[in-house]
This record gives structure tokens, C-alpha cells and sequence, in this order.
């Protein structure tokens, strides 16, 4: 039988130093982030947290990430977290993406989306 888990952030809003304009860079701005990782097949669980990859570590090492330095780039951002999400032995493949809700009043926002697998 096969199987597939994943573990989900699902438009995690955090205040970020993103972008290339001087107003961008004198202050932060909204941020969403969305992450799936898709993670090996285990083996009988027992319901123990231990066992699984803890979503609270995945959002807890996102926020430190984005609030760690000033990103140009949504496409940097995306590529630090697909690859901190794949350092987990337990992560197959991941898809990041990243949203600015509030750069354009004609659309709900902009961003970049990446999808890795280890090989």
C-alpha cells in the first residue's frame, strides 16, 4: 500500500524586511507563507509527538529565518525555507510559497512558489 503524508503551514502571516524598493526596505511589510512538506511513509505510530515531524518546529524556524535579515527577494526567502525544510531527514519533498497581500489594490497579492524533492 502506498502513502502519502504531508504536514501544512497554511498562510502564516509574519511581518518581513522584504523587497527591492527604498519604502520596502524602510519597513516591514505583511508576509504570507505557505508550506507543505511531504514526508516519508512511517510505521505504526503510537501517538507520540516524537515520532512525527512537529509543525511547531517548521513554523518556529520559518519566523526566526524571515526575522533574521532583510530579504530582496521572495525567491531567496522561498529557496532559504524549501531548503531548511529538506535538512529534515524526514522530508521527502517540500513547497514553498510566499505572498505580499498587500502590494497592489487590483489583486490579492504577489508571489513565488517552489517545489523541491531531494533526489
Amino acid at each position: 500500500m502506498s502513502e502519502t503524508r504531508r504536514i501544512f503551514l497554511r498562510n502564516l502571516s509574519v511581518e518581513a524586511s522584504i523587497g527591492i524598493h527604498d519604502h520596502e526596505k524602510a519597513a516591514r511589510q505583511r508576509l504570507l507563507i505557505n508550506v507543505e512538506v511531504f514526508l516519508r511513509p512511517e510505521q505504526a505510530l503510537q501517538d507520540d509527538i516524537g515520532e512525527v515531524l512537529d509543525y511547531d518546529f517548521l513554523r518556529q524556524g520559518i519566523a526566526s529565518m524571515v526575522a533574521a535579515r532583510h530579504y530582496n527577494l521572495q525567491e531567496t526567502l522561498c529557496q532559504q525555507i524549501v531548503e531548511f525544510c529538506l535538512a529534515n531527514a524526514q522530508v521527502l519533498s517540500a513547497r514553498v510559497s510566499t505572498e505580499k497581500p498587500d502590494i497592489y489594490p487590483d489583486c490579492d497579492g504577489v508571489g513565488y512558489e517552489i517545489f523541491r524533492q531531494k533526489p
